[in-house]
């Protein structure tokens, strides 16, 4: 009987495990990590509007209209142009309206073939515009 109740106390003791050596490596890989991690620099954007005693006029650029419509013809500011004389149109707009915007809209229904020769054709000039096409309804 001796001899159980010595393995009994012997088992209880070894079913013990001391915690505190990974407690202390876990605060140790805690604290490397906080150190060590990188934390983002975000930067938003400022939508705060000035007061409106502050706010300047804003004038609207001239804008020099083109359009491709579903049987691929082209007119530049609502004259129609053959696709090869549209740079040269947009070059004499552009010296009478020299801040003016350039704007390409496109039917739906128009192919590509056109609309990507006038962005060359702009693109080419050092020319950007604001391109959309249509939306079928």
């Amino acid at each position: 009987m001796s001899l159980a109740r010595t393995y009994r106390s012997r088992r209880s003791d070894d079913a013990e495990v001391d915690m505190t050596p990974m407690l202390d490596i876990v605060f140790i890989m805690l604290i490397f990590f906080i150190v060590t991690a990188t934390f983002l620099n975000e930067k938003g954007l400022d939508f705060t509007q000035p007061p409106s005693s502050l706010a300047l006029p804003i004038e609207p650029k001239p804008a020099i209209s083109i359009y491709v419509d579903a049987r691929d013809s082209v007119s530049v500011e609502n004259e129609i142009a053959e696709l090869t004389s549209v740079a040269s149109r947009v070059e004499r707009l552009m010296a009478e309206k020299p801040n003016a915007v350039i704007s390409l809209r496109a039917d739906a229904q128009a192919s590509l073939e056109p609309i990507v020769y006038i962005k060359d054709q702009m693109a080419l000039a050092g020319r950007d515009m604001v391109m959309k096409i249509d939306r079928p309804n």
